[in-house]
This record gives structure tokens, C-alpha cells and sequence, in this order.
């Protein structure tokens, strides 16, 4: 994907930044759904949420077929998020290792 900058005035880099910083000024999920509704075209944010779903799965050692049958998500598409699941920033990790202990303690409240 070409980066560019329209404003030759604000870098690329500080445009970046500002969309980093909207994403934490949310407040709930509700408020994050609906920036990326608005942000992500339907298509994008499908893409999106199919990368997200086989996080889980590829974190437990499901096959990549076995995530495709349960999914529907392209074998590619379970390639790339491996990939940068092994190789990529850390992002994924820290996202599940998150969710999961906000799920953990979803279910502590309710029990």
C-alpha cells in the first residue's frame, strides 16, 4: 500500500499517530464500533474482523484447514495473521492476552 500524505504540511508518520490516539480516546465498545463503521468501509472491516476470529484459534494450534472449516476465512488470510502473529509487532498477542483477561474476569463477576 503507497503511503502518502495529501497535506504536505502533516506528515504521514503524525497522521498515523492521530488515528492511534482517536482509537484510545473511545470509551467502549460501543463508541470503538462505531468509529470503525464510520473509519472502515463494510468490506474492510469484514477483513478486519475475519483476521481477528482466527487469532483465537491460531493461538490454541488449530490447523489452518481446521480454521478455514469453522471460519470460512481464507487460508491466506490465516497465513498472514500467523505470520504476524510469530514475526509482526506484538499487537495480536497483546490484544488477546487482553481480551482474555477481560473475559476472565466477565465471568468471575458472574459467578
Amino acid at each position: 500500500m503507497k503511503r502518502r500524505s495529501l497535506d504536505p504540511e502533516t506528515p504521514v508518520e503524525s497522521a498515523e499517530q492521530s488515528l492511534y490516539e482517536a482509537l484510545l480516546s473511545l470509551k467502549n465498545v460501543e463508541e470503538v464500533g462505531a468509529f470503525l463503521s464510520d473509519l472502515c468501509t463494510p468490506a474492510e472491516l469484514e477483513v478486519l474482523v475475519d483476521r481477528w476470529r482466527v487469532v483465537p484459534y491460531l493461538l490454541e494450534g488449530v490447523s489452518y484447514r481446521e480454521i478455514h472449516e469453522r471460519t470460512a476465512v481464507s487460508i491466506t488470510t490465516i497465513g498472514r495473521v500467523a505470520r504476524y502473529l510469530n514475526q509482526g509487532s506484538g499487537g495480536y498477542l497483546a490484544a488477546a492476552a487482553r481480551a482474555a483477561r477481560r473475559q476472565a474476569q466477565t465471568a468471575r463477576k458472574r459467578a
